[in-house]
């Protein structure tokens, strides 16, 4: 049987990605001065982070085994329930390899602009923003889902994030 998760479960499941759009947000914005610019493009990204969850929501999660169900981790198969139609099971690998390089920036865009910025005229603020965006991102994140999304994920084996060259699930 599959289990549920607490709203405060699936809280923990998301916080790395909010604080990862928080925290390039405001790279973003203290990397170029806080200028107009600066605010209009930090929002642009802050605008894409979220974006960048509803369209898992609308164009993966129809396809997940966790559709519309609280065995969802993240929490959002309920939410994507409320959205759109249930897809077919069977074709989430393809859904996945499709829809994940459009939320792929979101993880690039502020280290790059960081690195411009201090590029550009060192700072301590950005180096620090840019560190823990990095440390978010690339190490937190990661090691909460596989722990605590994909290890119980009853579609791992296909999944092409866990899968490697090999054919052995990383989350195993």
């Amino acid at each position: 049987m599959k289990r549920e998760y607490t709203g405060l479960e699936t809280l923990s499941a998301n916080l790395p990605y909010m604080a990862m759009v928080v925290l390039g947000t405001a790279t973003i914005a203290v990397g170029f001065g806080v200028t107009p610019w600066a605010l209009g493009g930090a929002a642009g990204y802050f605008a894409y982070g979220v974006a960048g969850a509803f369209w898992i929501m609308i164009f993966m999660c129809p396809s997940c085994a966790y559709y519309g169900t609280r065995e969802c981790p993240c929490g959002y198969g309920m939410i994507s329930a409320r959205l759109v139609r249930q897809g077919d099971g069977v074709c989430f690998p393809v859904k996945f390899k499709k829809h994940i390089p459009v939320i792929v920036p979101i993880w690039l865009i502020p280290a790059g602009y960081g690195g411009v910025a201090l590029y550009r005229s060192f700072s301590w603020p950005v180096l620090v923003l840019v560190l823990l965006f990095v440390i978010d991102s690339y190490i937190i994140l990661p090691l909460v889902a596989k722990g605590h999304s994909c290890a119980e994920c009853p579609q791992k084996d296909d999944c092409p994030w866990m899968v490697t060259v090999g054919g052995k699930n990383r989350a195993s």
